[in-house]
């Protein structure tokens, strides 16, 4: 994973499409479900990993 749209098509590889207008309540939802997936053990740490790191510097960007 790279960037924010492969974080995307990761989630939409287990059937979460998120979509906010407002983005930073879409980093938010992306990062709880990544959380939970990993949790369930549907990711590994590596793979959980990659993608928070992904979403906190997206935020930075933002600020």
């Amino acid at each position: 994973m790279k960037n924010l749209y492969d974080v995307q098509q990761l989630l939409k590889k287990f059937g979460y499409i998120i979509y906010f207008k407002n983005e930073d309540d879409q980093l938010e939802m992306m990062e709880q479900e990544i959380t939970s997936m990993y949790k369930a053990m549907l990711i590994d740490r590596d793979t959980f990993l990659q993608a928070r790191l992904i979403i906190n510097q997206r935020r930075v960007e933002n600020k």
